[in-house]
């Protein structure tokens, strides 16, 4: 497989809704109940690349996996904290995709000054949580039954990995006045 990994684009959404629809329907890794058109992740995608990093793994034209911050919480003390997301094709997971991923990621929201990563995963997820323990994220809690999906409750874990610890903090910057865009081979 040879990865490259490149700032998405509009023009994916429809390749990143056939790797997400079946997620959505199937599993309770995303809490989403019915799978958004290509019309709203193209908005997504958009409206993402205005502040935070969109990232895509190409192989040979095909997109295998995605990846992209989000904001945590809207209250501005909550800036320097980000979300962050991964998804992998079903034929491309255990195969180092999301981690590639996550390896362009995080060093953009250094850059961009975030001071820590937080993912979100529902239980059981073995495979994310070990992705993320493996990059050094952090468990930091869990809420318990907090989502109800297909026929039962699911807990959601929560881990943190540390980026830019400038005291005091510098305002972050948006994803667009980055001089650089990640393009891994």
């Amino acid at each position: 497989m040879a990865l490259k990994i490149r700032t998405a684009a509009v023009a994916d959404a429809e390749a990143i809704q056939r790797i997400y629809a079946p997620i959505v329907l199937n599993t309770a890794i995303s809490f989403e109940e019915t799978p958004p058109s290509v019309e709203e992740i193209s908005q997504r995608i958009a409206t993402t690349l205005q502040t935070y990093p969109y990232l895509v793994a190409e192989d040979g034209g095909e997109i295998k996996g995605y990846a992209y911050a989000s904001q945590h919480r809207a209250r501005p003390a909550y800036r320097w904290a980000v979300d962050v997301t991964v998804y992998i094709s079903e034929s491309a997971r255990r195969q180092g995709v999301g981690r590639k991923l996550y390896e362009a990621l995080l060093p953009i929201l250094d850059k961009q000054r975030f001071r820590a990563a937080y993912a979100g995963i529902a239980q059981p997820n073995e495979g994310s949580v070990g992705l993320h323990e493996s990059l050094g994220f952090a468990h930091i809690g869990t809420y318990p039954e907090v989502g109800f999906k297909l026929g039962s409750w699911h807990d959601v874990g929560y881990w943190r990995l540390g980026l830019c610890q400038a005291t005091p903090p510098l305002e972050p910057l948006l994803f667009p006045q980055l001089e650089f865009k990640p393009a891994l081979g």
